[in-house]
């Protein structure tokens, strides 16, 4: 894979990811009492502000990823895929690792975190070993 073609299949991935935090930040604003119960954690007023707080970091978190999908210099996009690889796994781990019971969501949160790092972990790989 040409550099020029992995760069652009990572731009892709940080959009898609850009996207995907920014429907998690919808949904955490509109409805973290939903969002608790769908992860069978209780809801309380606390939570509710909790992941509403979480809610406007993603925000900015969609606004740099969907920027840098678009405008970011190759090195940009190499390290915000690389940021994101560590980032995205973690998000996995620790979904798995909440206090509560697995859900249906949960699996599928994590499973949606551990995919964007596979993605960017793919085609980073892909680009250092000039494939």
């Amino acid at each position: 894979m040409s550099n020029s073609s992995g760069i652009q299949k990572l731009r892709t991935v940080l959009l898609l990811g850009g996207i995907t935090f920014g429907l998690s930040a919808l949904a955490l604003l509109i409805a973290p009492e939903l969002f608790a119960q769908l992860l069978a954690l209780a809801p309380s007023n606390e939570l509710s502000w909790s992941l509403r707080m979480i809610a406007i970091t993603l925000v900015a978190l969609t606004g740099n990823m969907l920027v840098t999908s678009r405008v970011g210099t190759d090195q940009g996009v190499l390290w915000a895929a690389r940021v994101m690889l560590v980032s995205a796994f973690a998000l996995g781990l620790l979904t798995l690792l909440i206090p509560a019971e697995f859900t249906w969501f949960t699996i599928l949160y994590a499973l949606v975190g551990f995919g964007f790092s596979f993605g960017y972990a793919a085609f980073l790989l892909k680009i250092a070993r000039g494939k």
